[in-house]
């Protein structure tokens, strides 16, 4: 077997999906075009979810449609994206806080998350929202968030150290 080392410059393209990663090196070598095709199947480029509080053991009290399209939303931010069901909540400084509103069978169901943090996604908090008053977040539960805002940002200080 003959060892053999080059130099090569090149693109490189890649996508992500449910099963893993894909990449291409599209390059130039020696006057040789070089196709190499990488796929791994645990994708070190979406951001891992940490739960604060009870939001999982919220969550997970829901219904499986509403789990599902929150599952979704959360996917997609840990893509780096914002799914359409996910907005900024008011009263946080842009949209360093998301809230993804799920309606399902008359009753409107949410989890609030943050992605200021590079390194992962913290869900706040999960609930539904009972109230009849308007589309207003209620402020026990907006007390609650700001409360577990605090955590995430001492749970990113002692991941930093």
């Amino acid at each position: 077997m003959r060892k053999f080392t080059t130099w090569v410059s090149g693109m490189f393209t890649g996508h992500c999906n449910a099963s893993g990663c894909a990449f291409t090196l599209l390059a130039h070598a020696a006057s040789q075009d070089i196709q190499v095709y990488i796929f791994m199947y645990n994708c070190a480029l979406e951001r891992p979810v940490i739960w604060v509080g009870s939001s999982r053991r919220d969550l997970r009290a829901y219904p499986a449609e509403v789990r599902r399209e929150i599952g979704q939303a959360l996917y997609a931010a840990q893509q780096g994206e914002t799914d359409p069901a996910a907005k900024p909540l008011r009263g946080f400084g842009g949209s360093s806080v998301m809230e993804i509103v799920a309606d399902y069978r008359g009753g409107t169901w949410r989890a609030v998350y943050t992605a200021r943090f590079a390194e992962a996604i913290y869900v706040l908090h999960a609930f539904q929202k009972k109230s009849k008053r308007g589309i207003t977040t209620p402020k026990k539960e907006i007390d609650l968030i700001r409360q577990r805002l605090a955590d995430a940002e001492r749970l990113h200080r002692e991941r930093q150290n």
